[in-house]
Parts: structure tokens; sequence; C-alpha cells
């Protein structure tokens, strides 16, 4: 029998080299089991029956018509969460807010398939069809009042199915009064539909009593270090080489004025935080592409014309466009 490793003690080195099914991690005993009690709780005082299993897996899912959710494995452990963000920048879930709303919206998918509700007719009128296929990308308008706002990134308006996740976890939300917040909204008949199947079924059992944990940590035999390189290979896009022409109309090409990948080097965390905060695409994406944006500012030896704060604001201009013709087109650049 494996002697059980403690995480806290071994080294950076020696922790990537382990197995996903060799990390000794579970729910019980840490933080992430009071967020699931909480659930459980919250679901409870909606007189809701069901209370969807919960795993720990390699990424925050509900996996496609199985009742149960997965849980990040990295949260289960204060090494872990600490390795991810240095690996992505951040670790999705990290606090109980956080942590939560991923969950209340996970409940929203296991009920949604423990119940067969996106086979109604009544769903499909309101929501959509199921059936439709999840894209890379989708079009996403901001100010749409037929979608509630929950999840960032404006994830009601991916699919069908995110979009009824989405209004089920803020019809859960103890905190929000839906009724109060969403009145002359489109999406208040969405949660109002919530709240009338709700009361069909939740004193009932659920049709699919089982799910398979699919992605569980405890059968995946890849090593850490193998995770983040697949992950980080995954979400680092492809860069366009169209940035020098684009940095030469930001900077100028000269002896004078400030370097440009020193001002850019100074301000990365802040542009980094604010440009994810409402593009919401990942920190670490954005981050590459502001690694990259020093590496051709420095190699051009490009200087800042203006001071400080219009350089910084300049260049999360160019950042945001980038990013946002990204998500709306699948490619940096409108053709």
């Amino acid at each position: 029998m494996k002697k059980e490793v403690d995480l806290s003690q071994i080294s950076e080195e020696e922790l990537l080299e382990l197995r996903l099914c060799d990390l000794p991690l579970k729910i019980e005993g840490t933080w992430l089991e009071g967020c699931v009690n909480q659930l459980y709780q919250e679901l409870e005082r909606k007189g809701i029956k069901f209370k969807p299993p919960c795993y720990l897996a390699d990424e925050w899912l509900t996996p496609d018509n199985e009742p149960v959710i997965g849980i990040a494995f990295f949260l289960a452990h204060p090494r872990l969460i600490k390795l991810e963000k240095k690996m992505m920048l951040e670790a999705e879930g990290e606090t109980k807010p956080w942590c939560m709303k991923l969950l209340r919206h996970e409940a929203g998918h296991a009920l949604n398939y423990a119940y067969k509700l996106y086979r109604r007719k009544k769903w499909q009128k309101i929501f959509g069809k199921f059936s439709k296929e999840y894209t890379d990308t989708y079009r996403f308008r901001p100010y749409s009042r037929n979608f509630v706002r929950h999840l960032e990134d404006y994830y009601a308006q991916y699919h069908p199915d995110e979009d009824f996740a989405e209004t089920f976890a803020v019809w859960l939300s103890p905190a929000i009064d839906w009724r109060s917040q969403y009145k002359g909204w489109g999406a208040l008949k969405k949660l109002e539909y919530v709240d009338e199947v709700i009361s069909q079924i939740k004193d009932k059992e659920p049709l699919v009593k089982k799910g398979k944990k699919y992605w569980s940590i405890s059968r995946l035999k890849i090593k850490l270090k193998n995770y983040y390189w697949k992950k980080r290979k995954s979400w680092a896009e492809y860069f366009p080489d169209f940035h020098d022409s684009n940095l030469k109309r930001i900077f100028l090409v000269g002896p004078r004025g400030q370097p440009a990948f020193e001002i850019i080097k100074k301000y990365k965390k802040e542009i980094l935080n604010n440009v994810s905060m409402w593009t919401g695409e990942k920190k670490y994406i954005t981050g590459e592409l502001l690694d990259n944006l020093i590496e051709r500012t420095k190699a051009l030896k490009l200087k800042a014309a203006t001071d400080e704060t219009i350089t910084v604001l300049k260049i999360s201009t160019y950042i945001t466009t980038l990013i946002m013709n990204y998500r709306y087109t699948g490619k940096f650049q409108k053709q």
C-alpha cells in the first residue's frame, strides 16, 4: 500500500510528478464540504428533494446528461490552489462566493438532466433546442434583458442548456430577489418557468437517479506537469503576426522616450485584471498576449511618446479589441 503524500511538504518538482489519481484529495473535511452542504440546504429550502452527488474532477463540469457535479480538484487543497494560480493566473472557484455561484450553476444542469426537463415542449419554447450544437465562440449581447446575469461572459447566452442553468442559479440564490431584480426583463418569464417547473417536480424522485462521474481524478493517470502542459496549450490562443504594424502606430521607433516594454511590464497586473474582468477572457490568455506585446515592443525598440497613463490606456484598448474580436468571431482580427 502506497504511503499517502503530504502535499504541503513536498517540493513543486515532486508535486508536478504526481498523477492526478495519486493526489490524496477528497471533498470531505475541506472547505468544499461546507459549500456542498450549503448547496443542499438551499435546495432543501426550495423544497427540492434531489441532491446532486459531487466529486472531484479535472475541472468544473456536469457531464452531459449525468445528474452529478464535478468540482475542480485543485480547490481541495491550498497547495494546489496556489499551483493553479501560478500556472493559470487564477483558480476558478477559489473563494466561497465564486464556488457557490458555480455550484448553483452546475446544480441547474444536474437537475435538468435528472428530471429530463429539456424534453418538455415548454422548456424548449422558452430556452430553445437542447440539441443545439455547442460552438467554440458565441456572440453575446451585453445589454440584452432576455437573459439573467450570473456567471461572467454573459454565459446564459451561450446555449439553451447554459441559459437554463444560469436561470436556475439566479432563482436558487438566497441573496437575490429575482422577481424584483428582473422586473420588466424578458428573462423574468424564464425565472417564472423555473419556479413553475420546480413546483411540479420538487417532491418527485428523479427520472435519472445515478450519474457517471466522468473525468473523476480518481481515474486520471496523467501527471500534474502534463495536465498543466495540456491545459496551458489549449488556452494559449494563437496571436496573429500583425502586432508589429499596430504597435508602431501606438508607439514610436527612435532613441527618445521611455521604452514601451517597461511601461507594459510595470502595469501588466493592472491591465491583465481589468481586461480579463471586462472581457470575461481567461487571465492566462490575456497574460500570454501581454507577454507577447512586451517581447515585440522590446525587440522593435519602441518608445512611448506620451505619459504612462495614456500609454496604458492605448495598450489596454488594443488588447481589449483583439480579445473581443476573438470572442465574437473566433479570430483576433476582423476580416
